[in-house]
C-alpha cells in the first residue's frame, strides 16, 4: 500500500492522521492506535452545525409525518411507497427490533442470521431521520466487498428516493466516483479502503456525518480492514450514531463496540452463527477424484439447468481457490453448461459484468469464491454447493445463506472428501440434525 502523508483536521474535534491511498488493500498495521477517550455515561455533546437522531421525528427538518404503518413501525408516505414498492408487506424479525432503536437515535449491535433483511432494517431509519434539504454527506455505510456496497446502494437507492446515494469502490475508475461526489451526496456506500482514499484526496468530508453504518463488521475485521475503520471513525463526529451489524460477535467486534459505541442496544435473531431455518442441509460422501461427476448428477436435474426460462432457479457453487473456480468452470463449459465464475482476481468490470448476469437471471450457474459469500442477494438461488468444504461454521452459515433469501425455500448441498472429515465434523457438530446425509447415484 502507498501512503501519502496528508493531515486531516475538521473544526478541531479531530486529531491529525496519515492516509493511505488504496485500492481496498487492507492496512496491516503491529497495533491499532488509541481510540479517542469518552465518557460512555454521558449523554453525547452535539458539534456545531450537526444535527443529532432525534426519538421525535417532528422536530426534524428533514422528516415527514408518518402517517402510515409498516407492521408496527410509523413510517412516512414516501417511505410506505418505497416498502410497497419492494414487496416488503411485513417488517422481519429484525427490521421490527432495530428500526425503532434507531429512529430514536441509539447506538446499535445487531446480530442477525443472512438473509434476514439487514439492509432494509438500518436503510429505513436513514430515509426517516436524514434531511434532504442538507446537502452534505449525512451517513455512511462501510462494507467488506464491493460486491455488498453496489448491492446495499441499490437497495437503498429504491427505499431512500429523497437522497442521493454514492457508491465508492477500488477497481473502479476514481473520476466517476469524484464526479458523482461533486454532484452531491446524502449517503455514501463504500468499502473501507476507497473511502479512505477520498478523504486523503479531499474528495469526501464526513464533517457532518450523522450515522455511521458497519455492514457485515465480523468479515471486515477478517479481511483486515479494523485499522482503516478506526481511522474513517476518528474522521467522523463523536456525536454520530453508529450501527453494527455481524453475522457473529467475537471478541474483536466486543472491542470494537467498547472503542467507538455509546450505550448500544444489542438486538440478536437467532443464535450465534444459526442457519437460516428454511434451509434443507444435504451431505454428500464423494471422493475428491469424483466430485465432478457428483456436480454433474445434480446439475442434469437442478431447475438452474432444466428449466429454460431466465432466473428460474439458480445455482451458487463454492470452490476454495481461484484456480479452482477456473478449473471447475472450464469444465464445466466443456460439459456443455454455460456456467461463469468470479473471484478477486478477476477486473472490477469482468465482476461486474458476471454479477450484473447472475442478478439479471441471464447466468444461472455461477462458481465463486467466497467473495460472493456475504450480501448477495439474488432471490432465485435454489441451491448453494460447496464443492469445497467450509474452512469454520461462519463460513458454512455465509455460503449457504445465499439461498432462502426473505424466507423462500432452497437446498445446500456440501460436499464431504477424504481429507474433510475433520472439518466437516465441527461443522456437524454445531449444526445437529438439521444436517442430513445423502448419497449418489454415482456410488449404488
Amino acid at each position: 500500500m502507498n501512503y501519502e502523508d496528508k493531515t486531516l483536521t475538521h473544526q478541531g474535534y479531530r486529531q491529525p492522521v496519515t492516509l493511505p491511498t488504496s485500492n481496498d488493500t487492507p492496512a496491516t498495521p503491529t497495533a491499532y492506535p488509541r481510540a479517542r477517550n469518552h465518557d460512555r455515561n454521558s449523554d453525547r455533546l452535539p458539534l456545531p452545525n450537526q444535527h443529532r437522531p432525534l426519538a421525535s421525528p417532528d422536530t426534524s427538518p428533514g422528516n415527514l409525518p408518518r402517517d402510515h404503518h409498516f407492521g408496527a413501525i410509523p413510517v412516512s408516505q414516501p417511505v410506505f411507497s418505497a416498502l410497497r414498492d419492494m414487496g416488503y408487506t411485513e417488517p422481519t424479525p429484525v427490521q421490527e427490533q432495530v428500526v425503532p432503536v434507531m429512529l430514536e437515535g441509539q447506538d446499535l449491535v445487531g446480530q442477525a442470521q443472512t438473509g434476514t433483511g439487514k439492509t432494509a432494517a438500518f436503510g429505513l431509519p436513514l430515509a426517516e431521520t436524514l434531511d434532504p434539504g442538507e446537502p452534505h454527506v449525512q451517513a455512511i455505510v462501510l462494507t467488506p466487498t464491493r460486491e455488498l456496497a453496489v448491492q446495499v446502494s441499490g437497495e437503498l437507492r429504491r427505499l431512500c428516493r429523497r437522497f442521493k446515494v454514492v457508491t465508492v469502490y477500488g477497481g473502479q475508475p476514481i473520476r466517476r466516483q469524484i464526479d458523482a461526489l461533486q454532484r452531491g451526496a446524502h449517503i455514501v456506500v463504500g468499502t473501507p479502503g476507497r473511502m479512505l482514499d477520498h478523504l486523503t484526496r479531499g474528495t469526501l468530508c464526513l464533517d457532518q456525518t450523522r450515522i455511521v453504518v458497519l455492514d457485515e463488521a465480523d468479515e471486515m475485521l477478517d479481511i483486515g480492514f479494523a485499522y482503516d475503520i478506526e481511522r474513517i471513525l476518528r474522521l467522523t463526529p463523536t456525536s454520530r450514531q453508529t450501527a453494527l451489524f455481524s453475522a457473529t460477535i467475537p471478541t474483536r467486534i466486543h472491542r470494537m463496540v467498547y472503542r467507538h459505541l455509546k450505550r448500544p442496544v444489542w438486538v440478536r435473531i437467532g443464535g450465534e452463527a444459526e442457519p437460516v431455518e428454511q434451509v434443507r442441509q444435504v451431505c454428500y460422501e464423494v471422493a475428491s477424484r469424483d466430485k465432478n461427476a457428483g456436480l454433474e448428477e445434480f446439475l442434469q436435474s437442478s431447475p438452474s439447468t432444466s428449466s429454460e426460462r431466465e432466473g428460474q432457479g439458480q445455482t451458487l457453487i463454492f470452490r476454495r481457490t481461484q484456480a479452482g473456480v477456473e478449473r471447475l468452470v472450464s469444465y464445466l463449459r466443456q460439459r456443455g453448461y454455460a456456467a461463469r465464475g468470479i473471484h478477486g482476481g478477476l477486473s472490477q468490470a469482468q465482476r461486474d459484468a458476471v454479477m450484473g448476469a447472475f442478478r439479471a437471471g441471464r447466468l444461472k450457474l455461477l462458481v465463486a469464491t467466497n467473495l460472493a459469500a456475504r450480501g448477495l442477494d439474488i432471490p432465485a438461488i435454489c441451491q448453494v454447493i460447496n464443492f469445497d468444504i467450509p474452512q469454520n461454521v461462519e463460513e458454512y452459515v455465509h455460503r449457504i445463506g445465499r439461498t432462502c433469501r426473505m424466507g423462500r425455500p432452497g437446498t445446500a448441498i456440501t460436499f464431504v472428501g477424504e481429507w474433510d472429515l475433520e472439518a466437516f465434523e465441527v461443522i456437524h457438530q454445531h449444526v445437529g440434525d438439521d444436517l442430513k446425509w445423502g448419497r449418489l447415484a454415482l456410488y449404488s
